[in-house]
C-alpha cells in the first residue's frame, strides 16, 4: 500500500524524544509550542535546497541531511544563537522508500549531533527540494547583526575559505585536485556550522555574517548594512594547500573569494578586544569610512566589482 503524507510523517520523522526543554510540544499537531526562557530571544531562519540548483540528483540522502541542517544552523551561528529547533518541508516527485528512510534517519541522527529537535513540517509533491526553518536562541540584546560594523574595526573570517568552491569545480570535473580531493569535496558536500564560535563572539564581535555566497558577497553585506567600506588584504585571507595549489596552477585568485558554501564567519571586532579573542580566525582587513570594498594585492589595491553567488542574475 502507497504511504501517505500521515502515514510517512509517523513512520519516518515522529516518535523521538525531545533534547530541549524549551519544545513543548513537537511533531504530530497542527503547530509546534516553544518556550522562550525569560531573558532571550528566538532567532528564526529558513533556507531552502532545490535539487539541480544547490545539489546534484546523485547526492547521498545522507549528506543532503548534513547539509540542510548545516546550511540553517550556519544562520544562526552568525547571530550567535544557540540551536534548539527545527522544522522540516519536504517536497518530492514520488515516495521512494529506500531513500527516505536513508534520509529521515540521517536527519534524526544529524539533528541530535547538533542538539535540535524536530517539531514539524510538511510534504508535498513536486520537484525535490527541500526547506528547513531553524530556531534559536540569543539572549537578549546581545545578537550579532550584519549592521553594526564600526569603522576601525578588524576583518576577521574563521578557518579557511575556498575548499567548497574547489569541491565544486571537481565534482563538475573542471579540475583535478589529485590526492587532496575527497578532503576538498567534503567541505562542500559536509560543512561544518560555526556554532561554538559564533556563541564565543557574542561578547567580541560588533558585526557577523556566515559565508554562504562568497566572502566579496557577504562581507558587503555588511558593509552596506552598516554604511562602512573596507579594505582587505589577499595575502592574509586564509587558504588551504590545495586552493593555494589551483590558484598558482589556474591563475583564478578570485575563486575562493567569490565562490560560496564555505559557511565560515566572517565578523567585525575592535581591536580593544582582540586581546580576549580566543577562536580560530585570520584578520583579513580593516573597516574604513570610505565607501565600498577594496582588495590590496602585491601592493596594488583595486575596488571589488565581480561578486559571489546569486540566484537571479
Amino acid at each position: 500500500m502507497p504511504l501517505s503524507e500521515f502515514t510517512l510523517i509517523d513512520r519516518f520523522f515522529a516518535g523521538h524524544k525531545n533534547l530541549n526543554s524549551q519544545v513543548k510540544l513537537g511533531v504530530g499537531d497542527d503547530c509546534a509550542l516553544l518556550e522562550v526562557p525569560v531573558g532571550y530571544e528566538l532567532a528564526v531562519t529558513m533556507d531552502t535546497m532545490v535539487e539541480g540548483v544547490h545539489f546534484f540528483s546523485d547526492v547521498a540522502p545522507e549528506d543532503l541531511a548534513y547539509k540542510l541542517l548545516a546550511v540553517n544552523l550556519s544562520d544562526l551561528a552568525s547571530m550567535g544563537a544557540q540551536p534548539i529547533a527545527v522544522s522540516l518541508a519536504l517536497t518530492m516527485p514520488e515516495i521512494e522508500g529506500v531513500w527516505l528512510q536513508q534520509f529521515a534517519i540521517a536527519f534524526i541522527k544529524f539533528s541530535k549531533q547538533f542538539g535540535v529537535d524536530l517539531i514539524g513540517g510538511d510534504t508535498t509533491k513536486g520537484t525535490l527540494t527541500l526547506s528547513l526553518q531553524a530556531m534559536g536562541l540569543v539572549p537578549v540584546g546581545r545578537a550579532l547583526k550584519r549592521s553594526a560594523a564600526q569603522v576601525g574595526d578588524l576583518i576577521f573570517v574563521t578557518h579557511k575559505i575556498g575548499d567548497a568552491g574547489l569541491g565544486l569545480k571537481i565534482l563538475k570535473e573542471e579540475y583535478d585536485a589529485g590526492i587532496e580531493a575527497e578532503q576538498v569535496k567534503s567541505r562542500l558536500i559536509r560543512p561544518t556550522p560555526r556554532v561554538n564560535e559564533g556563541i564565543q563572539l557574542r561578547n567580541y564581535a560588533n558585526s557577523c555574517i556566515d559565508v554562504s555566497d562568497g566572502l566579496f558577497a557577504d562581507l558587503t553585506h555588511i558593509l552596506e548594512a552598516s554604511r562602512v567600506g573596507a579594505s582587505i588584504d589577499w595575502e592574509k585571507i586564509p587558504l588551504s594547500d590545495a586552493v593555494k595549489k589551483y590558484i598558482a596552477e589556474t591563475g583564478d585568485w578570485q575563486m575562493p573569494l567569490n565562490a560560496g558554501d564555505d559557511y565560515e564567519l566572517c565578523f567585525t571586532v575592535s581591536s580593544q578586544k582582540l586581546s580576549s579573542l580566543n577562536i580560530q580566525c585570520s584578520c583579513i582587513g580593516k573597516v574604513e569610512s570610505n565607501l565600498g570594498l577594496r582588495i590590496n594585492k602585491a601592493g596594488v589595491t583595486q575596488e571589488i566589482s565581480r561578486y559571489g553567488f546569486e540566484h537571479f542574475s
